[in-house]
């Protein structure tokens, strides 16, 4: 502190005895001093001295000082300390933090950083000069322009992206900044472009497209991978920005053979399982497989998806990913996370599903992959997250795989050999009984997945029989969830699994509904439900769940059971219900909270096991068929003898299954056409190349009219120093033919150089018909290259008249012109109209194709 005052003494002069300046009076005097001392070492002082009050005077500075400030950087580039203490005294001042020196002083407000940040952004070169500096090798400098922009961004993110996408080759001064030897450099820059491109497709691309993955691996690669410190964590951080909803930097990422340098990274060293896991392996992990996920999730485009995970399993990432699922010490939020990656991976993908079913787990005796998870799943014992994870495992297990789903129901089926290993179907049965409520709900789920688009394991799923008590009777699984839903003691999770079953089972499946119908009190619990008056907000789920329930009844009911059939059915709810009120009980689903969190994504996230209620693959089913009943239901007349015919009847299940394969056919068409999007898309960058190319030529020929421009001039001036010569009063001798001799051989250098520029001119016309006909940037180069071939021909004329003017003072000085030079002129003249000729004909043309 007595270094300071003593240096504000040596800038502003001791003051008046007796006295002592303000703060604001300081900063003024400092801010004067830099704005109009001729001396360079006075400004640094003074912006050494402002950079120090700066902390405790943060208002008095960047009030006064900011444009002085903006000053120095614009004027004293040569001068790297003095940039440095500018560009840090700017970056103080618009800190959104608070200093220590400035806790006592009460005219700080909380957002004074955001606001000065305001004032620096009103001109918005004042960035472009600050991104200028990222150039500048100084250490202090470079440094301290990572820092302003950072805060700057944190300040005003929307405002500082904008202005970087509109300054020339801003994104690739920071992409310089990862390979800066110094790590400093190197680390806070990582910061700034993790920033930078939060929420900005545009700069994400820009970014990538700058070799961004190429450099971040380099950077993870030298710092230890997975086993390296906190710098690892925030390469992945920044690739996953650039990953995540970007289905162009997704594609680019794939085709760039990156998930290939991905799957070493995943493999566990011994010495890891021995030792554990460290906290920063745990956050470099964690970050890895979120990249995995931004490649795969269902969020993307189907394409990208599917593309990336045939690549993930030929590469090796998803057996690591196996390993590490099976493998022993592994953190539980890391187990659980990559349990959610494998599903992802294999979600939809039928030998990435098969995969998985090949998966042992190194148990004694051992198991499938496949049973050890659901195992942990049906476990009350085992984290919330961690079962939701399993479930969530199990339905992209179950996705779109009918061979999964036929072996899950054949489990369950009864079965003429002893089986002796527990399976999965058995797992699933004893939770959906359990005592737990959210094993009840979770195996109901997992068994639902079981059935989608799947009407053949539904009916196959009648076959299963349940022995509940010693000495009684079998009874089948769908008696059996239909009497747990009739238990009073049971909880409002179990029921919401039972009828979100239910409804999936029964859905387009006549068959089930019969078979439902016929179970005693089926139908009269549903009517008893949906006519309760509850105002319990889950209360109301119940008797909205059931009215669904009831109405897959009405809507796929075959009219084979007598006092069950549709119109039967519809007059139960018109009397004992109303249609009003079924309506607005059926539309409490949509309307509750649950519904609106399910259908938001397939993966299942929950705070706490209450939160879990329905499904997002039910939400789906509701959808489609909620609009459906609630039409059949209210165009039954009570008064009149039939129902109207909205139902499917067999014939009309046999047409929807008809327009199932339509949409796949036609679904394997888009797939088919995007693929020839994508080669099309190669074909195009081909011709751009083709097009930089032709314009490349189109320069040189420019170029070389340019030349012959020149080469006229000092030709036209040969010529008018031998007419000179020739004009004085002196004998005719054998030399004054030499001036003629030269021009003539200058003319057939250019009558040549002529033919050649026509033919060249003729390729590129053809070059650019076949490659550029939408490119007007062609056709622009075109119109300029006609224009100075219009140019040389002016110019040749001129020469002609002048030659012929020379040929006539030469005759009359006694001198014999050659016919042949006659000839030569003629023919030059000719191939002068030629040419304009063919310019001129090819004048439209350019423009009609562009």
């Amino acid at each position: 502190m007595d270094f300071l005052k003593s240096g504000l003494k040596t800038v502003l002069g001791a003051p008046e005895p007796g006295q002592q300046p303000t703060g604001a009076e300081t900063v003024e005097r400092l801010v004067e001093r830099v704005n109009s001392s001729t001396l360079l070492d006075d400004r640094r002082d003074a912006c050494r001295a402002l950079k120090a009050l700066s902390r405790k005077y943060r208002i008095e500075v960047g009030a006064q000082g900011m444009s002085a400030l903006i000053q120095v950087l614009q004027m004293d580039r040569a001068d790297c300390e003095i940039i440095s203490y500018a560009l840090d005294t700017l970056c103080q001042i618009v800190t959104p933090e608070q200093f220590d020196e400035e806790a006592d002083n009460p005219t700080v407000s909380v957002n004074v950083g955001e606001q000065f940040t305001e004032m620096f952004l009103k001109n918005s070169e004042n960035v472009t000069l600050v991104l200028g500096y990222l150039e500048e090798y100084d250490f202090r400098v470079r440094w301290s322009a990572i820092k302003l922009l950072t805060t700057l961004l944190a300040n005003k993110t929307k405002d500082i992206q904008e202005i970087v996408l509109v300054s020339p080759m801003a994104v690739s001064k920071l992409m310089d900044l990862l390979i800066d030897s110094r790590e400093v450099i190197r680390n806070d820059a990582l910061l700034l472009l993790i920033q930078l491109t939060k929420g900005n497709a545009n700069i994400q691309k820009i970014v990538a497209f700058e070799n961004a993955f190429d450099r971040l691996f380099d950077v993870v690669r030298d710092e230890g991978c997975s086993d390296g410190g906190i710098i690892v964590e925030d390469c992945l951080i920044l690739m996953l920005n650039l990953l995540k909803n970007n289905s162009s930097n997704q594609q680019f990422f794939k085709e760039g053979s990156y998930i290939q340098r991905l799957a070493p990274m995943f493999t566990i060293a011994p010495e890891t399982e021995e030792n554990g896991w460290t906290p920063q392996k745990v956050s470099n992990m964690h970050c890895m497989l979120q990249v995995v996920r931004a490649l795969v999730s269902p969020s993307n485009q189907l394409q990208i998806i599917s593309s990336c995970q045939k690549t993930m399993r030929t590469c090796g990432l998803l057996e690591a990913l196996c390993n590490m699922l099976m493998g022993s010490g592994v953190p539980a939020d890391i187990l659980t996370e990559t349990i959610n990656t494998v599903g992802e991976v294999i979600r939809g993908d039928l030998s990435n599903q098969e995969y998985l079913s090949t998966v042992m787990a190194p148990s004694n005796p051992p198991r499938p992959a496949i049973v050890v998870l659901l195992m942990s799943m049906v476990n009350e014992k085992q984290p919330l997250s961690l079962r939701c994870a399993v479930l969530y495992c199990f339905q992209c297990f179950q996705y779109r795989n009918e061979v999964g789903q036929a072996s899950l129901v054949q489990t369950l089926l009864p079965s003429s050999s002893e089986v002796s290993s527990l399976t999965a179907g058995q797992l699933l049965c004893g939770g959906l009984f359990s005592t737990d409520s959210l094993a009840n709900w979770l195996s109901a789920v997992a068994l639902m997945h079981a059935l989608i688009e799947n009407p053949a394991q539904k009916e196959q799923l009648l076959r299963v029989l349940l022995a509940t008590s010693v000495g009684s009777p079998p009874v089948s699984l769908l008696q059996q969830c239909t009497t747990l839903l009739q238990q009073s003691n049971y909880k409002l999770q179990s029921k919401v699994g039972i009828l979100m079953l239910l409804s999936t089972w029964l859905s387009h499946c006549q068959v089930c509904v019969k078979a439902f119908l016929s179970t005693p009190s089926s139908v009269a619990y549903l009517i008893a439900q949906v006519s309760a008056n509850e105002h319990d907000e889950n209360e109301y789920l119940i008797q909205g769940l059931c009215s669904f329930l009831m109405g897959i009844c009405i809507q796929f009911n075959d009219n084979s059971l007598q006092n069950n059939k549709r119109e039967d059915l519809c007059q139960l709810i018109v009397k004992r219900i109303g249609l009003e009120m079924f309506t607005a009980k059926l539309g409490d689903v949509s309307k509750h909270e649950a519904y609106s969190r399910a259908a938001k994504q397939p993966q299942i996230r929950a705070k706490s096991a209450s939160e879990l209620l329905l499904d997002y693959e039910f939400c789906k089913l509701f959808k489609a068929l909620e609009s459906v009943i609630t039409k059949t239901v209210n165009g039954y007349d009570v008064n009149g003898p039939n129902l109207t015919e909205l139902t499917l009847s067999s014939e009309a299940s046999d047409l929807v299954s008809q327009y199932k394969d339509i949409i796949r056919e036609q679904d394997n068409k888009m797939n088919d056409m995007k693929q020839k999007i994508a080669a099309l898309e190669v074909q195009n960058e081909t011709i751009q190349r083709q097009l930089t190319d032709a314009l490349t030529a189109n320069s040189q020929l420019t170029d070389q009219n340019i030349l012959l421009k020149a080469q006229l001039t000092a030709a036209a001036g040969a010529g008018a120093a031998a007419a000179s010569a020739s004009a004085e009063p002196e004998p005719a001798n054998p030399t004054t033919s030499e001036p003629h001799v030269a021009l003539n051989t200058q003319i057939s250098f250019y009558q040549s150089e002529n033919a050649r520029l026509l033919e060249e001119i003729e390729a590129l016309k053809i070059s650019l018909h076949d490659k550029s006909r939408n490119s007007s940037s062609v056709v622009e180069e075109f119109e300029h290259l006609k224009k100075d071939q219009e140019d040389l021909l002016e110019l040749l004329t001129d020469q002609e008249k002048k030659i012929l003017k020379y040929k006539q003072i030469l005759q009359n000085l006694g001198e014999n012109v050659d016919t042949e030079d006659e000839l030569d002129d003629e023919d030059f003249m000719e191939r002068r109209e030629t040419t304009s000729t063919s310019l001129t004909s090819t004048d439209d043309h350019p423009r009609s194709e562009s």
